[in-house]
């Protein structure tokens, strides 16, 4: 991601938590990269490919795996979660 100077002053807790997740933040001027912030415990092998790469999808694909896909749950069964978890709310109150 690159983001301009007054941007990253603007952002920069947001982007200090891209970094952590394992991102690279370009801030530019002018459009002409200038610095670049980095995770300082990535190794060689962390690093990501060079964008427009073939490797550098996979390589993010490995960092972000998609989530579970949650089970399917029929509209009986979920309002029978919903009523219990009302019942239990009920109960202590009392």
């Amino acid at each position: 991601m690159q983001v301009n100077v007054l941007e990253a002053k603007n952002r920069l807790s947001e982007l200090l938590r891209a970094v952590q997740r394992g991102e690279e933040v370009v801030i530019a001027n002018r459009g002409k990269g200038l610095a670049r912030l980095a995770p300082l415990n990535a190794s060689a092998a962390d690093e990501p490919a060079p964008p427009g790469q073939a490797a550098a999808f996979l390589d993010w694909l490995v960092r972000n795996p998609w989530p579970a896909r949650p089970t399917q749950a029929t509209d009986a069964e979920r309002h029978a979660d919903i009523q219990a978890r009302i019942d239990e709310q009920r109960s202590s109150w009392d």
